[in-house]
């Protein structure tokens, strides 16, 4: 392909994941400010609960793209049975990964909202704290189930080729989830003044919402998406085929598992350093995750195409090239979203009804991921490039891997036993992934990824 013909085809699937989750994080900033609005210990209580949820949705997302390496080399060698096998397995994981969430969240409610409960602050804070973190996982519970099977729809419809539909199902579902939000919390046209509990419930109704969309199209276009066909018939799947899925798929599964618990841990030795900076990373990560949108769409872009390339049998020689091309893409691309998000850092921060503490530690939060988003762009492509080829177990060593044995042991010994302000201490932990990018040039490089999984 000519370099025209190539971006035009890169950004045919970035650009609907990226509007589709540009918009759904635009507007969980706007709950999130609503939220704010109702105060800071409310927000604290909903950012803990949401970086709970963060873990759940990791690994539902983990499990998924096991079966996704597989979807897309399947469409890239027009194998329809093997996508409706894919497909039927993801639904299996969802369902059983929404129990065991279920499960563990009702379970043990307390314990994990009480991890993020141990900085300065007063008992009367932390006490209202977890009530509202409470109020607001009880609802959220409800929507555990509807985005699972949502993630194995669009999961599945994205892998083939059809990415507007998951963009508009998205659109619809942060549109009704905004609206939600705005009736319930404040309790508007004659609703209840719900607060955090309004929150939750809208999130829930839009989940609802975007996976009816997602199956009502699903199955009444199966001229154009024949893995539809009879797929809830029966949920027979070969059993080489799980053994496959299992094989490659379950160090996913740990990676995003393990990930986003590494994640959650380096949240929970920030919080040490106080109550305000549990308020200001919740500002932080809440505008992050917008511009991140970029990076992610890209990196998602980027492990579908080079899955259906390696599933046609296209030339290595290619493959590489048009790798290195999405990976310059990447970066470029990030540069310029970071040094804008770095501009408007203080403009988002003010968004917030907060104290001035506050504001002043997420702009600095905010300024700090934002220098770091190119690199985070060249680790999060390099890794779907390797996943992308199966290698599974070498991307887990690469991301989780990383994580555990550098970032977190990083963060607990400088969180633990120095007195580091808050912004050098998290300058240092996010700074550290600079290190990947030797150790994923080298994997990429060498072309352990390049390989075809499907017969």
């Amino acid at each position: 392909m000519s370099n025209k013909q190539f971006y035009r085809r890169v950004l045919s699937v970035a650009l609907p994941i990226m509007v589709q989750q540009g918009i759904s994080n635009f507007v969980q900033m706007l709950d999130n400010v609503m939220v704010g609005q109702v105060g800071t210990v409310p927000m604290s209580g909903v950012a803990i609960v949401n970086q709970l949820m963060f873990v759940f949705n990791l690994c539902v997302f983990g499990a998924a793209s096991g079966a996704g390496i597989f979807t897309a080399q399947f469409h890239g060698s027009e194998d329809h049975d093997g996508i409706r096998h894919t497909f039927r397995f993801k639904l299996l994981v969802a369902v059983l990964l929404s129990t065991v969430g279920a499960a563990i969240f009702m379970l043990f409610p307390r314990q994990l909202i009480g991890l993020y409960l141990t900085g300065e602050g007063t008992p009367e804070e932390a006490a209202q704290t977890m009530g509202y973190g409470l109020r607001y996982l009880n609802v959220m519970l409800f929507g555990l189930v509807p985005f699972a099977l949502s993630n194995a729809y669009a999961g599945t419809l994205r892998e083939v080729g059809e990415t507007k539909v998951p963009m508009l199902a998205g659109i619809a579902a942060v549109l009704v989830n905004l609206a939600g939000n705005y009736i319930l919390i404040f309790g508007r046209f004659g609703a209840p003044t719900l607060g955090v509990v309004g929150a939750a419930a809208a999130t829930v109704i839009s989940r609802y919402v975007e996976l009816v969309i997602l199956v009502i199209w699903t199955h009444t276009h199966g001229k154009e998406h024949p893995f539809i066909v009879g797929a809830l018939r029966s949920f027979r799947i070969p059993a080489a085929l799980i053994r496959s899925i299992t094989v490659k798929g379950m160090p996913l599964l740990v990676n995003e598992f393990l990930w986003s618990t590494g994640m959650a841990f380096l949240s929970q030795c920030y919080s040490t350093r106080g109550l305000e900076v549990v308020a200001a990373f919740n500002i932080a990560t809440t505008i992050s995750q917008v511009s991140n949108v970029v990076f992610l769409s890209l990196g998602n872009a980027v492990g579908i195409l080079m899955g259906q390339m390696l599933g046609a049998g296209i030339p290595e020689d290619q493959i590489r090239r048009d790798n290195r091309r999405m990976l310059k893409l990447c970066v470029a691309v990030c540069f310029a979203v970071g040094a804008v998000t770095v501009a408007l850092s203080g403009v988002f921060a003010n968004l917030y009804k907060t104290s001035e503490e506050v504001r002043s530690i997420a702009v600095g939060l905010i300024c700090l991921a934002a220098v770091m988003m190119p690199v985070n762009s060249y680790n999060n492509a390099m890794y779907f490039t390797l996943r992308s080829g199966g290698q599974t177990f070498i991307t887990f060593i690469f991301d989780s891997g990383f994580s555990w044995c550098i970032c977190v042991p990083v963060a607990f010994v400088l969180s633990r036993f120095t007195a580091l302000p808050i912004l050098p201490l998290y300058g240092i932990c996010v700074g550290v992934d600079i290190f990947k990018i030797p150790i994923g040039k080298y994997l990429l490089d060498k072309g352990v990824w390049i390989r075809r999984i499907v017969d």
